[in-house]
């Protein structure tokens, strides 16, 4: 799973001076009981109606043919999102630095392509220098 990957380099990141931060559209309990079944330290933060997804350009609306496949499989995000829009966010990872300009963005329409969270330090480095 993606979470634990990155759970596996926070300390690298958190030696560069970077803070890690998941940000999701899951209600904030839910997020929780994640990170307590999978033993995370990453810090998760609630993006209800995936607002900030929305203001990077990296929110989409499921069709509802794929709606209707997610509810078939009992995927209910109307309740873990706490919204009906059935709208999810792109798989990103974003360095921001402290000014809050994106000095880095890796993003894909396809949620099964997702950043390897090496290829992430390693561009943290040069960034940063370390």
């Amino acid at each position: 799973m993606e979470l634990e990957a990155l759970n596996a380099v926070r300390s690298d990141i958190e030696s560069l001076g970077a803070t890690l931060v998941a940000v999701t559209p899951q209600h904030p309990e839910f997020s929780r009981a994640m990170q307590a079944e999978k033993n995370l330290s990453i810090e998760m933060l609630s993006d209800p109606g995936n607002r900030v997804a929305a203001a990077y350009g990296l929110r989409h609306q499921l069709p509802d043919d794929l709606s209707a496949l997610y509810a078939g499989f009992g995927i209910d995000l109307p309740k873990f999102n706490g919204d009906e829009t059935w709208t999810l966010p792109m798989p990103a990872r974003l360095i921001i630095d402290t000014e809050g300009i994106v000095r880095y963005a890796e993003v894909s329409p396809d949620y099964t392509v997702r950043p390897e969270p090496e290829d992430t330090v390693a561009v943290l480095k040069t960034i940063v220098g370390g």
